[in-house]
């Protein structure tokens, strides 16, 4: 019997999870069953249990996959020399994941899923400890971002950098809420508005 390649095995997992990711993405995790996602992918019970024992398995590993998307494009980001300012960084980085086609899904439905497994962190703690791993990755490359920015004279020493660290997160997770939500809120409109929030004087607010 032939052996079966690693790339055909690698390319089996992939219509699984993404298969299955459409399924979550229409009608949440816990309205979907396995049938549905046997249905979606056209492979047999036995063909898919190979790979996942079942439907826990496959939710926690788009959870792993979808954060590694997000933390490895922020984290990309955060290498840039020079350092874009926190505006440009958070329009490009979330244009680009949103547009990526994480899954196989279109940028409202991808939303959706990640807004999804957030949710779902609060009561699964397998799924709790990779977003928690995943948010404390992100929050050191985002602290070593700030002091890029202190280096380059742009931002006050005064300021802690995990606090602008975690404003930072904060307000891509928002734009991927609204997103989700509503659709149709691009990348320029947060830049934009982020761009006119750092230009506000704070002498004459005060």
């Amino acid at each position: 019997m032939a052996r079966v390649s690693q790339e055909h095995l690698d390319a089996r997992r992939r219509q699984i999870l993404d298969g299955a990711a459409r399924c979550f993405a229409r009608n949440g995790f816990h309205g979907t069953s396995m049938q549905d996602v046997l249905k979606e992918v056209g492979l047999s019970a036995g063909a898919v249990y190979r790979y996942f024992p079942g439907k826990e398995d496959i939710i926690a590993a788009i959870t792993k996959e979808t954060f590694a998307v997000i933390r490895g494009a922020f984290e990309e980001a955060s290498r840039m020399t020079p350092p874009p300012t926190p505006d440009a960084l958070l329009g490009r980085v979330l244009g680009g994941v949103l547009a990526g086609e994480v899954h196989g899904l279109e940028r409202r439905a991808f939303a959706a899923l990640v807004v999804q497994l957030w949710s779902e962190t609060l009561r699964d703690e397998r799924l709790a400890a990779l977003l928690d791993d995943g948010y404390a990755t992100m929050r050191v490359a985002w602290t070593k971002l700030v002091d890029a920015y202190r280096s380059a004279g742009i931002l006050n020493s005064d300021v802690p950098g995990d606090h602008v660290a975690r404003t930072m997160i904060a307000t891509a997770q928002g734009f991927i809420v609204q997103e989700a939500l509503f659709g149709d809120v691009r990348p320029e409109v947060l830049e934009n508005g982020l761009c006119g929030l750092m230009s506000m004087n704070p002498q004459k607010i005060s």
